[in-house]
């Protein structure tokens, strides 16, 4: 599909749609809750033109950078018809190219639409019971379970089919990856998104302190930092969340920015050879979860892996141990990890120097 050319001038009426976009971004982005770094997406459609949000850029800045892209409404769901590429750049500004979700936002008939990886939505997402449990939580709402589905085309695909036979529906729990809300207006869309919040809620698993002695051990070597967030240490001292970490992969996130295994470490390890941990560059894994003690964090960690590092432990301690867990299948992680298909990893939100002045120790 060619580039396409800029659209005309908006209109006062459209300018002031395109602002409150750009306002409910913001605070969409700028919940931990619902928004881990440059995950999570928005759109409007405005006389034919959809305006999504661009890949790599973060939502909490939606008021400070340059970030929706016009794509003409037309011409990307020809291409979803003949499975072509969705319009691989647009010139706004620095040339921002459209999010991976694009297809999803164009198939949707709201206006506006809402994506979000909300940690209580990913809490329910990954289990394999997640619809069941979710029948009496969301009754009244016009809501489906989406099975997982690889972003982009094929996300889109099994929605268009949901709401085939169901065209109403205007909330959809993702399987392991998030939770979609649309409306037609930047109001109503952020009022539902309140309200499913609102019934999704799980109030977070209490976890043991962290044992500041044995990460003292690893803190000797200068590339190792206590983090600033204390919910982290719940990776290592809770037995549930390490538990839940041990047996997989739970969504395309955690696979892109953590890594396909969790470094957990038993305490004897840390003790007896505290050298393992002080390799080079390149193979060191940004954090380290040591069992029964505590998480250390990388100090070359980018912002991205820390809010997903965050996110992740916010997921799992919200995650009872009974529960039957839905990981990503070696294809599916296969398919998340492919050259170019999360290229946004490498952009903006891949700062680096979140802890040097703020780390602080579990005491």
């Amino acid at each position: 599909m060619k580039n396409a050319a800029q659209p005309k001038p908006l209109s006062t009426r459209q300018e002031r749609e395109v602002a409150c976009l750009r306002d409910l971004s913001a605070r969409v982005g700028s919940d931990p809750l619902l928004v881990q770094a440059g995950n999570g997406n928005t759109s409007i459609k405005l006389d034919g033109i959809l305006w999504i949000k661009a890949s790599g850029k973060s939502l909490a800045d939606a008021l400070q950078e340059e970030m929706f892209v016009p794509v003409e409404l037309a011409k990307v769901k020809k291409s979803i018809r003949n499975v072509a590429e969705i319009a691989p750049r647009y010139a706004v500004g620095d040339l921002l190219r459209p999010s991976i979700e694009t297809p999803m936002h164009a198939i949707l008939r709201h206006r506006v639409v809402v994506h979000v990886h909300s940690v209580n939505a990913l809490a329910w997402a990954i289990r394999l019971d997640g619809s069941e449990q979710l029948r009496e939580r969301l009754a009244g709402l016009n809501w489906q379970w989406i099975p997982y589905a690889a972003s982009g085309l094929p996300l889109a695909r099994e929605i268009e089919k949901a709401v085939a036979t169901l065209p109403d529906t205007d909330v959809f729990l993702l399987g392991n990856h998030g939770l979609v809300v649309c409306g037609q207006d930047c109001h109503s869309a952020e009022k539902l998104l309140s309200e499913v919040e609102r019934r999704l809620a799980i109030a977070p698993r209490r976890f043991p302190r962290p044992d500041a002695a044995v990460l003292a051990i690893i803190a000797r070597f200068s590339r190792w930092q206590f983090p600033d967030v204390d919910s982290l240490h719940a990776l290592g001292t809770d037995a549930v969340s390490r538990k839940i970490l041990r047996g997989g992969i739970l969504y395309p996130c955690q696979a892109i920015f953590l890594g396909q295994t969790m470094p957990l470490l038993p305490p004897a390890v840390v003790i007896s050879k505290p050298t393992e941990l002080s390799t080079g560059k390149d193979k060191t894994p940004p954090f380290v979860a040591v069992e029964r003690s505590g998480v250390m964090l990388n100090e070359n960690m980018t912002d991205a892996e820390r809010a997903t590092l965050i996110g992740l432990a916010q997921v799992t301690q919200r995650t009872e141990e009974s529960a039957p867990l839905r990981y990503l299948r070696a294809a599916e992680l296969r398919g998340v990890l492919s050259q170019g298909a999360h290229s946004y990893q490498d952009q903006s939100v891949r700062s680096v120097g979140t802890f040097s002045s703020s780390a602080s120790s579990p005491g």
